[in-house]
């Protein structure tokens, strides 16, 4: 942590932070509805966002400031293991690919706001469209809370967060400001404000990649010399485990981890809520489509990111010290090799790819909160006004307790919680990915299967030590039946899919009542208002009993 402040980086900082903060306000103004007091229009910025806008937006939502933070930071932990983000984020696009513009064509069809909508009306099921409801929002309130700690981290190296004031006001006031602007354009412009300060985000995490990629080597001495002192300085023996800290390549004995992460991380990261969300605002199925073919394109960016922790390595080794707190590794390295003014622009583009996701996020959360509990459960015949208030004040609801998370706990507390939320969305996929291909599966199956992976799932994540903590050390576990250690989130989605297997085909030879569903095979390739192809009415949706 720095004890002093930088003056020059944080007047960009501040410059930048105070341009997007008005962005974000009169993006209110943006695509202006003739009812912005209905959910179709704040949750889901009307359903109108071209190509372009969505590639931004899901650009934003998916790889935040706590990426920019997190990935390098793995890699400056622990070496090659920390790439398996690379891997898994190209392996996401040809999956999503098959069934995101199915998604979207049965979810416009039916007005559907959320993938809980699409459960209760594909399986007719209030049961197990909350449980895919309080999946996503446990999921999600640490993913949010990390994004506070990606603008914290940034506050520290400039100066002004994270002080050695006794006073936690003053310590956190920084931090409190950049949370209460953040619940204010989100609050009065909805989807829009993200969606519109995305462009800006985006822009300059790709001017900073851009340069530092090439005047960071430069600096350091050429990246002969940056993987030269990456390699000796994952040699070094840790005291508390007696192994080495890391290594340039992944150990033959990771290789069944590292895989199995990937894959189940690229699994799950489109039936995130903000994914979902990001995905729903799109015009027409063929941005969609569009956009899960040239979003890899940030795949490449998240490649030059992740070689940042590899020079954040040799900074420390050239440096003669110990290293940095991981979190801070990027931070400081930009505050150690860039001039004052390109920190700050660093620093900007940090903290606002965290008002980004965070934004989308909380919206997501509170469209799931509105739509599938309080509509669901408590006000089944709520209006479009009314659904709009309430998504309104859960979205602060949702910050506020993602804001308390980041300033009472422990920040390993908030990583090893997003990580679990990793493997809970897993075992989301029987039903939503499953659900848009077949009707086959029984809810009352793929409720008991949903249960099982997640009992499993958290269980063996609760088992985990690390010579840090003695519970939610790590993701990794003894696979059974195969002996090797691979990701918990999948080990626990198999387990969910043979139950939901098993009891489907039982459930179905005793003729258990299936629940109606309320879609057709049509909806699943409909185009409405694309060309040749009619603008259809949303049809109401209704709400079928468990």
């Amino acid at each position: 942590m720095n004890n002093h402040v930088d003056g020059v980086a944080l007047g960009v900082l501040i410059f930048f932070f105070a341009a997007v903060t008005a962005m974000g306000f009169m993006a209110a103004r943006w695509r202006r509805a003739d009812n912005a007091l209905h959910l179709d229009e704040w949750g889901l910025g009307g359903r109108s966002f071209g190509t372009w806008v969505t590639w931004f937006l899901l650009g934003g939502d998916l790889y935040t400031a706590y990426t920019f933070v997190a990935v390098p930071a793995a890699i400056y932990g622990a070496g090659a293991a920390g790439f398996f983000a690379v891997p898994y984020t190209i392996i996401a696009y040809p999956l999503v690919f098959l069934f995101l513009p199915r998604l979207w064509s049965v979810s416009r069809r039916h007005g559907y706001v959320t993938s809980s909508d699409f459960i209760r009306g594909r399986f007719g099921s209030k049961s197990l469209s909350v449980a895919v409801a309080l999946t996503g929002i446990l999921a999600t309130m640490p993913y949010i809370a990390l994004q506070l700690v990606g603008i914290q981290a940034v506050l520290d190296v400039v100066g002004i967060g994270g002080s050695d004031s006794t006073n936690w006001f003053v310590k956190d006031l920084p931090l409190l400001i950049a949370f209460g602007v953040l619940a204010a354009y989100t609050y009065s412009s909805g989807l829009r404000a993200p969606a519109l300060i995305a462009f800006v985000k985006d822009a300059l995490i790709y001017i900073v990649i851009a340069v530092a990629i090439i005047y960071i080597p430069y600096k350091l001495g050429g990246f002969d010399d940056i993987f030269h002192k990456a390699s000796t300085a994952y040699a070094v023996k840790n005291p508390a485990t007696g192994k080495p800290r890391g290594s340039l390549l992944v150990a033959p004995q990771a290789q069944w981890s590292y895989a199995t992460l990937a894959l189940g991380s690229a699994m799950a990261l489109f039936l995130y809520p903000h994914s979902v969300t990001a995905v729903l605002s799109g015009k027409s199925r063929t941005v969609i489509q569009r956009n899960t073919a040239i979003l890899p394109l940030y795949s490449l960016m998240l490649g030059l990111l992740a070689m940042l922790g590899f020079m954040a390595v040799a900074d420390g080794v050239g440096k003669g010290v110990k290293g940095y707190n991981p979190q801070l590794a990027i931070p400081q390295l930009f505050e150690n090799v860039f001039p004052s003014w390109f920190t700050g622009v660093a620093f900007a583009a940090i903290a606002i790819g965290a008002l980004v996701p965070a934004a989308i996020m909380s919206i997501a959360a509170a469209n799931l909160f509105t739509r599938n509990i309080y509509k669901d459960l408590i006000r089944p015949h709520a209006t479009a006004e009314e659904e709009t208030r309430v998504s309104k004040l859960a979205s602060l609801v949702v910050k506020v307790g993602a804001l308390v998370f980041v300033l009472s706990m422990d920040k390993t507390v908030a990583i090893n919680f997003q990580l679990l939320g990793g493997i809970w969305i897993l075992q989301t996929v029987p039903a939503i990915v499953g659900g848009l291909f077949t009707r086959w599966f029984h809810r009352w199956a793929l409720l008991a299967g949903w249960a099982a992976g997640m009992a499993y799932g958290t269980w063996k994540a609760y088992e985990q030590s690390s010579p840090a903590q003695a519970h939610f050390g790590g993701n990794s576990d003894t696979i059974p039946g195969i002996g090797r250690i691979g990701y918990i989130g999948l080990t626990a989605f198999v387990l969910n899919l043979v139950v939901a297997v098993v009891l489907t085909l039982v459930l179905r030879a005793v003729k258990a009542p299936a629940g109606t569903d309320e879609t057709v095979r049509a909806d699943y390739s409909a185009a409405p208002g694309e060309p040749g192809e009619p603008e259809l009415p949303l049809a109401p949706t209704t709400a079928p009993s468990a």
